[in-house]
C-alpha cells in the first residue's frame, strides 16, 4: 500500500505513478464492449454535472468507474469474480474502499446487456444521494427572488 501523507486533518495518497497511470490508459483503450457501453451512459450523466472517471488510479487499485465527489465506485464484474480467488480479492478490495469512505457497486455484465438503463438509474440516485456539492447550475432552482425577472 502506498504511504498516506497528511494535508491538514485529511489523511491524501500520494498520486498514481507513472506505471499505474499507463496501465489505466492501457485498460481504457482494451475496455470491453460492456464497458464501453456503461461508459457511453456515465458520459451521458457527466453532461448533468457528475463527474465519473474511467479506469481511474486509486492507491494500489485502478478502479473500472467512479465518482469522487460522491465516493462511488463501480465495478463490472464478468464471470470469473464468482471464483473464490477473485471473490476474496474483491472483497480486500471493497474493504479498503470503504475505509477510504467509498461505497462499491458490483455489476455482473450481464445486468449491462439486459438492464443497462435501470443500472444507470440506479447509480444517478445513489450519486445524488451521496454528493458532497450543489447540484449544477442547471438543475438547481433559484433561491434569489431576482433572478427570473
Amino acid at each position: 500500500m502506498r504511504s498516506k501523507f497528511r494535508v491538514g486533518d485529511e489523511c491524501m495518497y500520494k498520486p498514481a505513478g507513472p506505471e499505474k497511470i499507463a496501465r489505466a490508459r492501457q485498460l481504457r483503450r482494451e475496455a470491453t464492449p460492456f464497458e464501453k457501453r456503461l461508459w457511453r451512459k456515465l458520459r451521458g450523466l457527466n453532461a448533468l454535472g457528475f463527474r465519473f472517471r474511467q479506469q481511474a488510479p486509486f492507491d494500489n487499485y485502478i478502479l473500472d468507474f467512479v465518482e469522487h465527489d460522491a465516493k462511488l465506485v463501480i465495478e463490472l464484474d464478468g464471470a470469473q469474480h464468482g471464483e473464490a480467488e477473485h471473490l476474496a480479492r474483491d472483497a480486500r478490495r471493497d474493504a479498503f474502499l470503504k475505509d477510504q469512505g467509498y461505497q462499491t457497486l458490483r455489476f455482473w455484465n450481464s445486468e449491462v446487456k439486459n438492464n443497462l438503463d435501470g443500472m444507470v438509474e440506479r447509480i444517478a440516485a445513489i450519486v445524488r444521494e451521496r454528493q458532497h456539492r450543489p447540484p449544477p447550475d442547471r438543475l438547481r432552482r433559484s433561491t434569489s427572488p431576482q433572478r427570473g425577472r
